[in-house]
């Protein structure tokens, strides 16, 4: 089959930057990983962005705005990223900007307008990369998984199946593999709690290499009533908007206590979804920012029952993989592949998502 250049874009649901990335693959296999980088958002357009994601679904007279002003970054970060790597791909993949995500409501939200960007960059944009699944009637989340069996199977290996990709983002999720078996699902909370809560305190954006938490301690009694929210022990297909979960019941804590009770949080739910799988992986590879916190990752190693490692250390860049999965998606579109299955999504089928928008003549 034909091998194209993608390149893939997203921005996840803390806003951090313009993930961006280039691959060559023909949707089943990555014949070549080529350079990545992540460019921030104009500081307007995250605290926009965050804003209007806080509002679960209200406020939506901001939203054409703030595409515009995602859009106006996007062209701006795929511009530099062509000229600084001298790419011309075959297509530019862009995910847009989630602020609101209600499955059960069938509603996914990404702002952005793929046809000014396919105008701008004269190239094709494939855009639109979560609705057809949602009205095939599944989540419309998470995306990836595909993509992380296609990593397994040529970076991996399968003497470490069954094995978990674990990606701490603003929430956890994971993907299940064994051997032809695909799982996937929302987790619960990532990153999104504890960096709220660090920032709140004018103490930064996050809790840069676990050091605030590191010096508080867990509070047992209020971290195990959090861990009784019944989306904990739900199995999947299930998936969650940012603002799913509250860090409320650790207020009037300290900042270093409520950092610690908030990670452990994330921590001990990820452990809760170890049980809803039918096996036991044997190793976790971690994804996301979430890798760089060495005071999560052992707290994970503690909790888990297989080994627990950076997905770097199987040469797969923890920072670039979303992206490069959008790129994987994109490819499978212009082969006729699905991106989404029953397992992954609940979809009711395998569906096939994204649409082409073509640059004007």
């Amino acid at each position: 089959m034909t091998a194209w250049s993608i390149v893939g874009t997203i921005s996840g649901t803390s806003a951090d930057g313009i993930d961006i990335a280039e691959i060559k693959t023909d949707g089943m296999t990555v014949s070549s990983f080529g350079p990545s980088k992540t460019i921030d958002y104009w500081v307007d357009t995250r605290a926009k962005v965050l804003e209007a994601a806080g509002k679960k679904g209200e406020n939506r007279e901001s939203w054409p705005e703030i595409a515009r002003l995602v859009t106006s970054d996007h062209v701006a970060a795929i511009h530099a990223f062509l000229r600084e790597h001298n790419v011309t791909p075959d297509a530019v993949v862009f995910h847009g900007q989630t602020v609101w995500h209600d499955p059960k409501a069938g509603e996914t939200v990404q702002l952005g307008n793929p046809q000014a960007l396919a105008d701008e960059l004269s190239l094709p944009v494939i855009g639109d990369v979560r609705l057809a699944d949602m009205e095939t009637g599944g989540e419309g989340a998470p995306l990836v998984p595909v993509y992380h069996q296609a990593l397994a199977k040529t970076l991996v290996g399968a003497d470490r199946e069954p094995l978990c990709f674990l990606n701490i983002g603003g929430v956890s999720n994971l993907t299940f593999v064994d051997a032809d078996h695909l799982l996937a699902f929302d987790i619960g909370p990532g990153n999104a709690l504890l960096d709220d809560w660090v920032r709140s305190h004018g103490a930064g954006d996050y809790d840069a290499g676990g050091e605030i938490s590191a010096r508080g301690r867990v509070d047992e009694a209020k971290l195990a009533e959090a861990l009784t929210h019944p989306f904990l022990s739900e199995p999947g297909p299930k998936s969650l908007d940012r603002y799913s979960f509250s860090g409320e019941f650790v207020r009037g804590m300290s900042l270093e206590d409520g950092a610690a009770t908030l990670l452990n949080f994330t921590a001990e739910a990820i452990a809760k979804a170890e049980a809803l799988l039918p096996a036991v992986p044997r190793v976790w590879l971690v994804c996301g920012g979430g890798r760089r916190n060495p005071v999560l990752m052992k707290v994970l190693a503690d909790r888990l029952s297989g080994e627990v490692v950076s997905a770097d250390d199987y040469k797969i860049d923890g920072d670039a993989l979303e992206a490069q999965a959008m790129a994987f998606l994109g490819a499978r579109l212009k082969a006729g592949l699905p991106t989404t299955f029953p397992e992954t999504t609940g979809a009711a089928r395998p569906v096939t998502g994204g649409k082409v928008y073509l640059p004007a003549q």
